[in-house]
């Protein structure tokens, strides 16, 4: 799977540019805010229909301009295609054209372009909040699986809506009533998240655990695991069970979703934590040890990829390598000998024997 070339007219900071990418890596060498993860980010959405620095499409259109443009000639699926997305900064919304069809959802262009985003903030997500970890595994699912992104797009539109009834109440009672209609659809497609999310964390953990003892000389034992609502204890159980567990789950909150005015419990509150030899990295895990790990979630999320789809995914490392000391910058490195790859960085002649470099300057290419 590769991304042979790139027009952008409009997105970001680029007025009208036209790329021709090399099969194996690509460098992207230039000062900061220069265009560089602009461009990862273009080539991110081009085959998802997410942009992973905003959720507004309005900020991926360069100031002042009605529209953006992005077009791409890809080699995957053992075919040519091509895929474009003209966002709007109205209320209009977005087309996607496949191979020049107008497709009505990013569903529609799964497995044409998967990709692996890999950036400094990634370095310490099992550190930080539940939510960063949740993002994590729904893009990757998002693009191996078009059920779940549909279900994943219900799910937060039936969350808002419920969250919107709650607060609510108390100026119009009567819209109570649809509480239980809300609920029960709640837990039908909750249940679907579960399902999946539990079979993705599961080959996840077996692929992580594999690089984690690599990295660590086997000196550590890595450990992932699931965690979901109380009621829940089989995550792999069939989904009706599913939904019956999450129902029993919110029937125990209802009182206290009333009287706070939010919804208190459901997948939307799913993690996952990892031990290394039993103890929580969390808690206790190091800084080295923690990038270690997550180095580890995020190969292994494109090993599971590439097992899955028989295609090697685009991976994009955004400034990642300059956050890592040799030792794991190698090792990344080492992981790279297959497939496409694009590497930000901002000092010139540090990897340029990796591959193609291209110099950005103010959204200007200048190729090496």
């Amino acid at each position: 799977m590769e991304i042979r070339d790139l027009t952008l007219r409009s997105f970001r900071n680029y007025g009208e540019i036209s790329l021709e990418f090399d099969p194996g890596v690509n460098l992207l060498v230039g000062d900061n805010a220069q265009g560089k993860t602009n461009l990862l980010e273009a080539i991110a959405y081009l085959g998802s229909g997410r942009a992973f620095r905003t959720q507004k499409t309005a900020e991926l259109i360069r100031l002042g301009d009605p529209f953006a443009d992005l077009e791409g000639k890809v080699y995957s699926q053992e075919r040519e295609q091509t895929l474009r997305w003209v966002l709007f900064s109205g209320q209009k919304p977005r087309q996607l054209y496949r191979n020049g069809v107008k497709k009505r959802t990013a569903a529609d262009i799964s497995g044409v372009l998967q990709t692996v985003l890999f950036c400094p903030e990634d370095l310490m997500v099992l550190k930080t909040g539940a939510s960063a970890r949740r993002r994590l595994a729904d893009t990757a699912l998002c693009q191996l699986r078009p059920n779940y992104e549909s279900a994943l797009s219900e799910y937060q539109k039936i969350i808002d809506q419920k969250s919107r009834i709650l607060k609510d109440q108390q100026e119009n009672p009567g819209l109570l009533e649809l509480l239980p209609d809300y609920n029960t659809r709640l837990c039908q497609v909750g249940a679907i998240l579960i399902s999946y999310r539990a079979r993705f964390f599961e080959g996840l953990a077996r692929e992580a655990k594999e690089y984690h003892s690599h990295f660590s000389g086997g000196a550590e034992d890595f450990c992932l695991s699931y965690k979901t609502v109380s009621t829940v204890k089989d995550p792999f159980a069939p989904v009706k069970d599913l939904e019956q567990d999450l129902l029993s789950h919110l029937e125990s909150h209802s009182r206290a979703e009333l009287s706070s005015c939010q919804c208190l419990t459901g997948p939307h509150k799913d993690d996952f934590d990892v031990t290394l030899s039993g103890m929580s990295l969390k808690a206790f895990g190091s800084q080295g040890q923690t990038r270690t790990a997550a180095i580890s979630l995020k190969l292994a999320q494109r090993k599971l990829m590439a097992d899955q789809s028989g295609e090697i995914p685009v991976l994009l490392l955004d400034d990642v390598l300059s956050e890592l000391d040799p030792g794991r910058q190698d090792f990344v490195l080492n992981q790279i000998t297959e497939g496409q790859v694009f590497i930000t960085c901002c000092e010139p002649g540090r990897f340029t024997k990796l591959g193609k470099t291209v110099t950005i300057k103010n959204g200007v290419m200048y190729y090496v």
